[in-house]
């Protein structure tokens, strides 16, 4: 049974093949900007899947999504602004970052506390001062 590495790897793939010479015209002429309205229809599409308990449909806009996250990644790689490793190592980090309590040895409180430290710590990485919750 192939792994989602094996999928994951696929999709990159496909969308080389999409960007690349032989490609879509459609999605060659695809940018950052032109993307946006896709964003907001998919996180829509997304929210109606979950409000009506469809999973099997949310798989599908999940997958929908994953494709345009994807995409916009690569788009930014052609033009040399960042990669997806870029994107995913800047994630692991910050999620490394933001869960002492998993990552650190760092003590676990309730959920109240554990948002307030998840907001503590994201006004640190942004330079503003703690703010309420």
């Amino acid at each position: 049974m192939p792994t989602a590495h094996h999928h994951f790897t696929l999709l990159l793939h496909t969308i080389e093949a999409l960007l690349g010479p032989n490609g879509c015209p459609w999605d060659q002429r695809q940018s950052t900007q032109s993307l946006k309205k896709y964003f907001t229809d998919e996180l829509a599409e997304i929210v109606a899947a979950i409000d009506n308990g469809d999973p099997e449909n949310l798989c599908e806009e999940l997958g929908d999504m994953l494709f345009l996250l994807i995409l916009t990644t690569e788009i930014n790689r052609k033009n040399g602004l960042f990669t997806l490793r870029d994107v995913l190592r800047n994630i692991n980090e910050k999620m490394i970052r933001r869960h002492p309590h998993v990552f650190a040895g760092g003590k676990t409180g309730s959920v109240e506390e554990l948002e307030q430290q998840w907001r503590d710590i994201k006004a640190l990485e942004k330079g503003k001062k703690k703010f309420p919750p």
